[in-house]
Formats: C-alpha cells, sequence, structure tokens
C-alpha cells in the first residue's frame, strides 16, 4: 500500500528566524493530528522566482510570504484574487496541481476575525474608523473596512502623500487628515486602529496624544510585540475595548491552513499560548 505524499508548506521571507508562523502551523498539525510539515525559508529577493517555482517539485503545496516579498511575489503569480489585487499584496500561495500558483491576500479577513472575536459587540455601521499608518498593512485593513461597511476611513500617515495615495485608490469614503491632527482625530472614531510598527518592541513610541480617546471606542494595534502596546495600555485606562494584534497572526493562517492541510483549524485560547510560549 503505498502512502499519499505528505503535505509540505511554509513561510517565506527575509529575515525569517523571528517568525511565530512556523509555531503555529505546527501547534495545529499537532492537534489535529495531521500528516503534514511547515518550515521556514529564508529566501533572498534574487532567488525569490526560483523559489517559488522550485517548491512544488518538492511536495510544497503552499506557502505564506512575508516582507519583503508580499508586492513581488504579485509578479510572479499565475492567479491572483481581487482581494489580493486591491490591496496591492499577496500572503497566502497555493500551488496547485497544474504547476500554476494562486495569491491570495488574507490580512484583512484575520484582522476583522481578530476584531470579532476580540470585541463581538462591536458594529461596523456604529461610526467612522480612524486608521494611523499607510502602508501595506494599512491597505488590507482599509479593503477590510470598507467591505465591511465602515461609513468613513479617517487616514492619516506621518507622510501625508501615502495616505493621499490610498484616498485616491479607494475613494471618498477616505478622508485624510495631517498626521499633526493625528490626536484629534480619535475623537471621531468608534474603531481606532494602528497599522504602523510604531510601538514595536525596538521601534519608535506611537507618539500620537491619546486623550481624545472616546471611551466607548473599540482600540486594535496591529503590533504585536509587546502584546500590550502604549496604545492598547491607555485606551485601556480610559475604558475602551481594546484587542491585541497577535490575533490577526493567528486568524490570517486560517484560510491556507486549511487549503494546505484540509482542516479547518480553530484559533483558541490553547492557540494563542502556543505562539506566545
Amino acid at each position: 500500500m503505498t502512502l499519499p505524499p505528505i503535505p509540505l508548506a511554509g513561510v517565506i521571507g527575509h529575515p525569517i528566524a523571528h517568525s511565530k508562523s512556523p509555531t503555529l502551523h505546527g501547534h495545529w498539525l499537532k492537534t489535529y493530528g495531521l500528516r503534514g510539515h511547515y518550515i521556514p525559508m529564508d529566501v533572498a529577493p534574487a532567488n525569490l522566482e526560483t523559489a517559488l517555482r522550485s517548491l512544488p517539485k518538492l511536495g510544497f503545496v503552499g506557502a505564506n510570504v512575508t516582507i519583503p516579498h508580499k508586492e513581488r511575489v504579485m509578479e510572479i503569480a499565475d492567479l491572483i484574487t481581487d482581494r489580493a489585487t486591491l490591496i496591492g499584496a499577496a500572503n497566502t500561495l497555493i500551488f496547485r496541481e497544474d504547476g500554476k500558483i494562486h495569491a491570495d491576500n488574507t490580512d484583512g479577513y484575520g484582522f476583522l476575525e481578530n476584531l470579532r472575536q476580540g470585541a463581538p459587540d462591536w458594529a461596523p455601521g456604529a461610526g467612522p474608523a480612524v486608521v494611523l499608518g499607510a502602508g501595506g498593512a494599512a491597505r488590507a485593513v482599509i479593503v477590510s473596512l470598507l467591505e465591511a461597511k465602515v461609513p468613513e476611513i479617517i487616514l492619516t500617515n506621518r507622510t501625508r502623500t501615502r495616505a493621499d495615495k490610498l484616498r485616491e485608490d479607494f475613494g471618498t469614503r477616505i478622508r485624510v487628515v495631517d498626521w499633526v491632527q493625528a490626536g484629534n482625530a480619535l475623537e471621531d472614531g468608534a474603531l481606532v486602529v494602528n497599522t504602523t510598527s510604531l510601538g514595536m518592541t525596538g521601534k519608535q513610541e506611537l507618539r500620537v496624544p491619546l486623550d481624545g480617546l472616546n471611551p466607548k471606542s473599540v482600540v486594535t494595534d496591529l503590533v504585536y510585540t509587546p502584546l500590550t502596546t502604549r496604545l492598547l495600555r491607555e485606551a485601556n485606562e480610559r475604558g475602551c475595548r481594546t484587542v491585541d494584534g497577535l490575533g490577526m497572526l493567528l486568524h490570517q493562517a486560517v484560510p491556507g491552513f486549511e487549503r494546505w492541510f484540509g482542516k479547518r483549524p480553530e484559533v483558541t485560547d490553547a492557540t494563542r499560548r502556543a505562539v506566545l510560549a
């Protein structure tokens, strides 16, 4: 009797040693008793296309893609979802049996699922969302918020031209305000999202004044090192509902794992503990 091949998947980045994805997928494989392996792969930009074309021949069924490859992979993939096209980046690849590479972006899905799990009473129609930052993560967040029917997105970024570009791309439901006015903008936010790296361990602090936060706001930070950022700590002190950024990492991994290993995993407290350990 010949056993079917063991499915292989992994995460491609440069560098990649810091990634929590192998721990996460390894936890799910063990939890559900599935055959399969998920490994980190440090691939330099010059070798990306060669590596991607080689992986299916080695038994890989898919891969996650992280910095600095999320935009470049869009030029390599044979098929791209509408969602990834809107965001302009991909983080999840499926290697099809016909050899074609299918690219998707699950970051926005992960963001919304984390928000819904951490703040189940948050209603998209409750009011504007204030989004800090205008990079790739902001694009994924904005697409998901627009699809969820948030009425207005107040966008602010240290470099205003990048925020203006997102307004051009996504339309009049985006209102751009200068970074120096970010603190005032918080007063209008039913939801506040930090998509920048400010506040992350080793980075500058987020120096936006937070005294304008509405106690009824939901506040979330995509940064998860540290798990409780200054933004979340002060928002919590002001009575806001807060949602940390780790859950986005966990939830964005669900669709890929299901496609590669045939089981839709659940994001539970045990999942969080395994990744934090």
